[in-house]
């Protein structure tokens, strides 16, 4: 059980947090960015949600629900721009665009291939990360509630045993008639 500042903080902090690693995604350590730190950092924003308001509030999340959806997709972006050029009879990870041309722009980010390999990681580490611990977390609770329900039924098995046990003893307790119409102990 957390506490409400708990819970306030871990809704507080979210969004922040998730600008944060957008921000490192963007323009990490280099020019270029940091897509694996950057998925750490968005992952780390997300669990807390998790820790702080529990699995079944982890799970109505639109980032976890699109967790696995995210990290096939970034799986298949960064195979894209990594083999891709491999199509065009270039070698592997070729940047584009070559050097001394112009690179398409987004505000002041240059859109070139490193950049959509780090969103790839990016999402690929957010999925496996998510993913992995939502995991973990049904299957925690589906441990607990198979426990909570093997408890039951070893009550309720204890109890017509119980049941018996009681009338038995009041059948013992209560003088028995013989055949020949005396009493037995």
């Amino acid at each position: 059980m957390t506490t409400v500042l708990t819970r306030s903080a871990a809704r507080i902090l979210l969004i922040p947090i998730l600008m944060v690693s957008v921000a490192v995604l963007v323009k990490g350590y280099a020019d270029i960015g940091d897509g694996f730190a950057a998925g750490v950092i968005a992952s780390l924003a997300i669990i807390l949600q998790g820790v702080a308001f529990g699995a079944e509030e982890l799970e109505r999340l639109p980032l976890v629900r699109l967790a696995p959806v995210g990290a096939i997709a970034g799986v298949f972006l960064a195979a894209c721009v990594a083999f891709g050029p491999v199509l065009l009879g270039q070698p592997i990870f070729r940047h584009w665009p070559p050097a001394g041309e112009p690179a398409p722009h987004f505000g002041a980010l240059e859109l070139i291939t490193p950049v959509i390999f780090d969103v790839g990681v990016f999402l690929v580490v957010v999925g496996f990360c998510v993913g992995s611990m939502t995991s973990i977390s049904r299957a925690l609770t589906r441990q607990e509630q198979d426990r909570q329900r093997d408890e039951q039924r070893t009550e309720q098995r204890a109890a017509p045993d119980d049941h018996r046990r009681g009338a038995e003893s009041r059948r013992s307790a209560q003088p028995q008639v013989s055949e020949n119409g005396g009493q037995r102990g």
